[in-house]
């Protein structure tokens, strides 16, 4: 296992370290993490500092940074939120970051040299983004969201001046945005997820999540603040749903404004009605707002972190989302987001413990509040089986609780990358969704030796290679994963095989392998760390596969499919025969496939 560290802790600061695992809310750990001795974490104790803090990395590495745009920062605080980076986009070799200030557009091209190309300065909330071909879509809440983007503000209660929801962006000259379409809703926009139809190409769906104050009515009209029991149409107890007709983007307009949280009886607040769940427990939010949602079009399904529940849509109609399930959980404070595994039979919510801008990883604070609850998937129906916080503990001075990330698409693993703000990137590996296991992190110390700014990591996320991150303060980093006892060079390289044109997190895509011998490898180098077959026969696979990979022709696909028989025979003998038969799949791929990688 690699590990680069700089550890210059305090005086008389231990090195305290959580267990890594809590399983359906017990201390568990992995077969090999029990019988490992427990190591003081690098982590702990990193020396504070804005661009000269200690960092601690294992099994990544940092290989490239840029600063914050000119303009969106404020040289006299570093830990101004008014600048503060946010969440991330991807299309082609182009990043969008969003902040509070606006947007900053990065060309990746070269991921260890990152340069901005253009800057969109429009404040208005933390900027949520997403992509969609020549379309850049911003969330904007804050009341000083200006139609036109200006950093003025708007003084007046009520205004005509005033932008909440939903800007679309014409990105077809990334240097010349043009703001096509401004989409205003009763709460604004604290976030938004893109929805394409399938069946319908011509239009694309935007799902709003507001989680502000609602307007005055005389500045939109049809928007109400009072309680359903005051006011059947309350703004409260729903999402907004925009049509976006892509080839005429400047007619996107609202078509439902669904009552997602609804019971059977027809109350808009059918949900967690909040407070504690009883003696012991957190307190949890009303649910009358989503903070995210997250869609898997190909599977018709959305996951909604909202506030006081996590809920699970049919979005086969995507104008008209359906709540199927929901859940609870008494360790949660405000349900944030939520991430599918590839193949749908899980789903990982996060709890915002604190906002985002607390201290909430202290080895004082409980491990199963501000942690990830991990939920199985099955017939449609949510079961929880575990939680999964970041092991290494975190001091007063650091904004700390789990927050954004995606997959890392390693086949035959459920492997997430997350954002824990100042306790830095954690790599999880959830495949045991009971028994989840960090695999790599990286972090930095606080940003101030004697006072609480917020920074840290909003979002980071894998994209075509490479793992991104927006550090609130800081800027842009990118990482590289690195091989250890934990993930294999075939895991990373199969990973890399897997390539976007777009990527936005809250539209999950299915992961898909072309055939390639390195997949192949990657599942037996799967099956050589969980001890599924003796050594003998796991050397004779890789001599096949090695063998296979010289010969062409019709001579290769008999070698492939003659080895493919014989990995059939080692399902029933091996203590892993699921991934056997994940082994026996992609091995036929390579025979029938016409190109291989």
């Amino acid at each position: 296992m690699n590990t680069e560290a700089t550890t210059r802790r305090p005086r008389g600061m231990a090195a305290r370290v959580w267990p890594v695992v809590l399983a359906a809310g017990l201390l568990g750990a992995t077969d090999a993490a029990a019988q490992a001795p427990r190591q003081p974490d690098p982590r702990v104790g990193l020396k504070a500092g804005f661009m000269d803090a200690g960092e601690a990395a294992r099994n990544m590495e940092l290989v490239g940074h840029h600063n914050k745009a000119p303009g969106f920062s404020n040289p006299a605080n570093n830990g101004d939120f008014a600048f503060a980076n946010s969440d991330m986009a991807f299309s082609g070799n182009r990043l969008f970051m969003g902040s509070y200030h606006g947007v900053q557009v990065f060309d990746i091209s070269n991921p260890r040299t990152p340069a901005v190309v253009a800057t969109i300065a429009c404040p208005g909330g933390q900027g949520d983004v997403s992509v969609y071909r020549n379309l850049l879509f911003l969330s904007v809440e804050e009341t000083r969201g200006r139609l036109d983007c200006g950093a003025q503000g708007v003084r007046d209660t009520v205004s005509t001046e005033r932008f909440r929801g939903v800007r679309i962006f014409d990105i077809s000259d990334v240097r010349n945005p043009r703001q096509v379409a401004s989409v205003q809703t009763c709460r604004g926009s604290h976030t938004h997820t893109l929805v394409p139809d399938p069946r319908d190409p011509a239009n694309l769906y935007v799902y709003v999540s507001g989680t502000s104050q609602v307007r005055s009515p005389s500045e939109l009209a049809g928007c109400s603040g009072r309680r359903p029991s005051e006011d059947p149409n309350t703004s409260y107890f729903r999402i907004e749903v925009i049509q976006v007709p892509v080839a005429r983007p400047q007619e996107a307009r609202i078509v439902s404004m669904p009552r997602v949280f609804a019971n059977a009886e027809g109350s808009p607040a059918g949900l967690w009605q909040g407070g504690n769940h009883g003696e012991g427990t957190q307190t949890t939010a009303q649910t009358n707002q989503c903070h995210d949602i997250t869609v898997y079009p190909q599977m018709g399904l959305a996951a909604g972190a909202c506030s006081g529940n996590g809920i699970l849509m049919d979005i086969r109609d995507p104008a008209n989302p359906v709540r199927i399930d929901q859940v609870s959980d008494p360790n949660f404070a405000y349900w944030h987001s939520a991430t599918f595994n590839n193949d749908g039979t899980k789903v990982l919510f996060s709890d915002e413990w604190g906002g985002g801008t607390a201290p909430r990883c202290r080895d004082t604070d409980r491990p199963e509040w501000g942690a990830d609850a991990i939920f199985t998937l099955t017939n449609r129906k949510l079961t929880q089986v575990g939680y999964y916080k970041l092991p290494a503990a975190q001091t007063a001075l650091e904004n700390c609780v789990a927050h954004n990330g995606s997959l890392i698409p390693v086949p035959g693993r459920d492997i997430q990358v997350q954002s824990w703000y100042q306790g830095g990137i954690s790599i999880v590996d959830f495949t045991d969704g009971a028994r989840p296991v960090e695999i790599a992190f990286f972090d930095r110390g606080p940003q101030d030796a004697n006072q609480m700014l917020i920074g840290g990591y909003w979002s980071s996320y894998w994209y075509n290679g490479n793992i991104y991150g927006s550090e609130i303060g800081r800027g842009l980093d990118v990482f590289q994963l690195k091989p250890s006892d934990m993930l294999s060079q075939n895991e990373i390289d199969a990973a890399k095989l897997v390539t976007f044109r777009e990527f936005n997190p809250q539209n999950q895509q299915r992961l898909e392998w072309p055939a390639a011998f390195v997949v192949a490898r990657a599942y037996v180098d799967q099956l050589a760390r969980g001890n599924a077959l003796v050594p003998s026969r796991l050397t004779a696979i890789r001599t096949s596969l090695s063998r296979a990979e010289r010969m062409s022709g019709a001579t290769r696909r008999t070698a492939l499919n003659t080895l493919a028989t014989s990995l059939d025979r080692d399902v029933a003998r091996a203590a892993d025969p699921e991934r056997v038969r994940m082994l026996s799949a992609a091995v036929r791929q390579l025979a029938t496939a016409r190109t291989t990688r």
